[in-house]
Order: structure tokens, then C-alpha cells, then sequence
């Protein structure tokens, strides 16, 4: 397989070539639900699903970023049947559930709240082999009382060390659009971009420098960008040919001898 290259082609095809346990990290947004058009391509999900089981090496993390449509009056839970299959019949662990809030969604109509938040699901291939969590002040730290009950109801006490710092937690706030998700005019060519940070604090936290991250739907090349900048490998699919020239016309000033090739 040829490293830092989006292949213009299904992702069953891309993966296809792949030998078992390749990659260590994947992080996309399939095409759910015909929310948007994308170029009028789907995709299979079942298949693709066991596919990244095979190609993801042993400890490894995929982050599926995916909401749900709202069909005659009710919203589908294509997200949640897509999360059972990874873990009931693909054999993933649901490692985390994690929110990705936007802090300034589009409003809507109708007789809803607007709708502020996709899921992030971190599925993992046996336990995550790594694990480099964003972190936080504290606002106390040093020995304090803990207290916890039992299953029995009872309150028991402790002392523990609260730390200067803590994880944060797992609800991931982003302001998105124009000049907001990312500062690459060309990427909005795109109908559906990821906020760059959103990809920055993914890799960071599950991958490390040389590990191989990949894409499957790389739409404007937003993974490709991210990973390369923060000195991991990289390999995307993309079926639109589209897509592919906006993601590579976008990825050109952050390479050196048009390593982005399509």
C-alpha cells in the first residue's frame, strides 16, 4: 500500500489490498442516513464494518462520528444499530461513547430542541494500546476525604491525592463553519467538514508519532492534513473524484514534493 495517498475508489476496494492488523487508528464520518448528498454515492455498511475489524492491528481504536435523520417524525437510530453490529456481531469492544457538540449549530424548526450534537464512538479491537488523555486543571488538588458507597448502600471514606490536573471529559465542545472548522478555503467545496481541532484531539489521544491513521470516506482531506501535520502516516479512500481534488488541492501547501497524490 502506498502511504499518504487518498485512492480515489470505494473503501472496500482500498481495504481489499490491506493485510490483516495494518492500521492503527481510524477515524471517519460515513455518509449516514442521506443527511447530505454526497455526490450520490452510499455505502455498505456491514461489509465495510467487518473489513475495519480485519485491517485494524490488535489494541487499535476507530472513532465513528455519526448522528441520526429524522424520517416522518422520528429520528432513525441508525447510529445505535450501527454501534450494536460493531459490538454484538463484528466483535468490537464500545470503548467509549463520546459527544461531539457544536457549539453553534444551525437552527431548526418544528417542535424540537436544535440539534446540538453527533456521537463520537471509540470502538476498540481488543484493550486500546494507547491512551494519551487531554487534560485539565484542577481546581483543588492535594489529600481529600473521598467517599464512596457500597453496593450495600454503605458510605466508606478515603484518603486520596487529588492531582494538579485532570482527564477532561468525554463531551468534545467545537464552533463550526467558515473560517471556524477550518481556515482552508477549499476545503468548504465539501458539504460536510470535520472541525480540524476534533481530528487533532483524536489522534492525540489514541495514536502516537509513525503510527498509520486512516480514513475510509476522507471527504476534504481533513485526516490526511491532521495526521501528516502531527507526524503520523497516513492512507484515505475517497469514491468521488470530486472530493479527491478538493482534498488534494487543499493538502498541497502543507507537502513537500506533492507527496498528496491521488
Amino acid at each position: 500500500m502506498e502511504i499518504k495517498k487518498i485512492y480515489n475508489e470505494d473503501c472496500l476496494i482500498t481495504m481489499g489490498n490491506m493485510p490483516d492488523n495494518f492500521v492503527d487508528f481510524v477515524i471517519t464520518s460515513p455518509p449516514y442516513d442521506d443527511i447530505r448528498n454526497y455526490n450520490g454515492y452510499n455505502f455498505e455498511f456491514e461489509k465495510i464494518a467487518h473489513e475495519l475489524y480485519r485491517i485494524l492491528k490488535q489494541g487499535g481504536i476507530i472513532v465513528w462520528v455519526v448522528a441520526d435523520a429524522t424520517i416522518d417524525g422520528s429520528e432513525t437510530g441508525t447510529s445505535f444499530k450501527q454501534a450494536l453490529y460493531f459490538k454484538e456481531v463484528v466483535g468490537f469492544r464500545l470503548h467509549d461513547t463520546m459527544i461531539y457538540y457544536k457549539n453553534n449549530p444551525m437552527p431548526q424548526t418544528g417542535n424540537r430542541y436544535h440539534q446540538h450534537f453527533e456521537y463520537m464512538f471509540a470502538f476498540s479491537k481488543g484493550n486500546p494500546k494507547t491512551f494519551n488523555p487531554i487534560t485539565e486543571p484542577t481546581k483543588y488538588h492535594g489529600l481529600a476525604n473521598m467517599k464512596n458507597r457500597g453496593k450495600n448502600g454503605s458510605l466508606d471514606y478515603e484518603k486520596v491525592e487529588r492531582t494538579k490536573e485532570k482527564k477532561v471529559g468525554n463531551v468534545f465542545f467545537y464552533s463550526v463553519g467558515g473560517g471556524i472548522s477550518t481556515k482552508d478555503k477549499t476545503a468548504y467545496k465539501h458539504p460536510a467538514i470535520f472541525p480540524e481541532q476534533l481530528v487533532i484531539d483524536q489522534i492525540f489521544t489514541w495514536t502516537n508519532e509513525n503510527d498509520l491513521v486512516y480514513d475510509p470516506f476522507m471527504g476534504s482531506g481533513t485526516t490526511a492534513k491532521v495526521a501528516h501535520l502531527m507526524n503520523r502516516r497516513w492512507i484515505g479512500s475517497e469514491i468521488s473524484k470530486e472530493y479527491v481534488d478538493i482534498a488534494n488541492e487543499r493538502l498541497k501547501e502543507y507537502t513537500v514534493n506533492n507527496l498528496f497524490s491521488s
